[in-house]
């Protein structure tokens, strides 16, 4: 159960590092914060957490587009970026796809 919530933490720290490179401070902070909700034993806790993890997944495959779509318009190459940005997407996606393993979903079941 440990190594899920790592490898959720992981991701966060990704996504994160995006949003900080972009500039946006606000999304890199609630970002970094959000895995703090492991701490809230809660069913929607965890169901926010795989949303969020979707979400962040959405945003990578976005971003994979329009730097494919963007290096295409200028006649770079494109395809090593837009596979290392949907490994990511593919990290983000087994993040929220972790938390759906039966000791998660037990321990926060009950409450």
């Amino acid at each position: 159960m440990i190594a899920r919530i790592v490898f959720y933490v992981i991701a966060a720290c990704l996504i994160a590092a995006h949003f900080l490179r972009m500039g946006s401070f606000v999304a890199t902070a609630l970002c970094l914060a959000a895995p703090a909700l492991f701490f809230v034993r809660r069913r929607w806790s965890l169901a926010l957490l795989q949303g969020l993890a979707y979400g962040a997944a959405a945003v990578w495959i976005e971003t994979a587009w329009q730097i494919a779509q963007m290096r295409r318009a200028f006649g770079e190459p494109w395809l090593r970026a837009a596979l290392i940005l949907a490994a990511v997407a593919a990290v983000s996606v087994l993040a929220g796809f972790l938390l759906r393993s039966a000791p998660l979903q037990e321990r926060y079941r009950r409450r």
